[in-house]
């Protein structure tokens, strides 16, 4: 007996993003998620102006702070770039969650708790944590169990980047995000509230919330929020992005780095692929791998730079190349 059309394994954002859009496509869906309530991940929290139409499309607006731009910073200089296409937004994570679950709920996607230990599939559907279903999408993050149990993980060798996050009780001094580049680390801080501010630090294993002076400075008498959360490995491979009737979206799907803050819009753009590929036909891995291109070949190339003597290069030549750093920029915030 089919239980839903679809299950999707992980009901963080991407994994709501694509329930919405295959109910939206007229499909049943039921999410399986063995975490209670709205999850929250260490992430820089900014949503590019790419990433916002996706989500209205989906009947989805959260509450948040305008993002106008992105600022490169060292110690010494400064690199800053306004969004041409349109403004981005700075969404605490819990937040978008649970706008996006409200709008699963209302739609009618099923939950089903429950912990996925083992997957099989046959030429007529899957079977998962007590389900059967005609389709499988597998959005369960960077250490996918779904990416495993289909036999489509593929080993990463020196995958040494992580991150941290943090929220401090401050009113956001800018509206753009800022990027301070220290010799060891890249701290994002981005405006999520009126009233909060989201540090995050992207770095080699071990590190820590060491900030720079200009930051201490700022959060002098300001009082951190949250405890100090972490992720990573940040880079994950996949051999492929489908087996049979399942399919791989979003950090399960492969991941490069948090460098230039596009998780999101590309797992909302793979769920669009992902559903058009199980009602129409397409062929997901290509449309993944078209969907990724530019971020991928972008983000290597910035995290190759950022792992390399090239490191302290990066910030004067975006000071002293505005239109090719602004090209960049205006590129990924698409």
């Amino acid at each position: 007996m089919i239980d839903a059309d679809l299950v999707v394994v992980g009901g963080g954002p991407v994994g709501l993003a694509a329930a919405i859009e295959a109910r939206l496509a007229g499909l049943s869906v039921i999410v399986v998620e063995s975490r209670d309530g709205a999850i929250d991940k260490a992430c820089g929290e900014g949503l590019m102006p790419g990433a916002l139409p996706l989500l209205h499309r989906l009947g989805v607006d959260p509450a948040g702070m305008p993002l106008r731009g992105v600022s490169y910073r060292s110690a010494t200089r400064r690199a800053d770039y306004r969004f041409r296409t349109g403004e981005g937004r700075g969404v605490r994570r819990l937040t978008l969650h649970t706008a996006l679950a409200d709008r699963a709920r209302d739609l009618g996607v099923q939950r089903h708790r429950a912990k996925v230990t083992r997957i099989d599939q046959d030429s007529g559907g899957v079977d998962v944590a007590g389900l059967r279903s005609r389709w499988l999408f597998g959005a369960d993050g960077l250490h996918s169990v779904v990416r495993r149990e289909v036999g489509l993980e593929r080993a990463v060798r020196n995958s040494r980047r992580y991150g941290l996050r943090q929220h401090y009780a401050i009113a956001p001094w800018s509206d753009l995000i800022e990027v301070h580049w220290t010799p060891e680390v890249e701290v994002y801080v981005t405006p999520v509230a009126s009233d909060t501010v989201g540090i995050a630090v992207l770095g080699r294993q071990g590190l820590t919330m060491n900030l720079p002076a200009e930051l201490r400075e700022r959060l002098a008498d300001a009082s951190p929020t949250t405890p100090t959360k972490g992720a990573g490995p940040l880079r994950q491979h996949a051999t492929s992005q489908s087996r049979g009737r399942v399919l791989l979206v979003g950090d399960a799907s492969g991941y490069v780095d948090a460098i230039t803050g596009e998780g999101l819009r590309l797992g909302f753009e793979q769920a669009r692929a992902a559903v058009d590929a199980i009602t129409g036909g397409a062929d997901y891995d290509a449309a993944w791998r078209r969907v990724t291109r530019e971020f991928r070949v972008l983000t290597s190339g910035l995290v190759w730079a950022a792992q390399s003597p090239l490191r302290g290069a990066i910030v004067p030549a975006a000071v002293r190349l505005p239109r090719v750093y602004g090209g960049v920029v205006e590129r990924l915030a698409r």
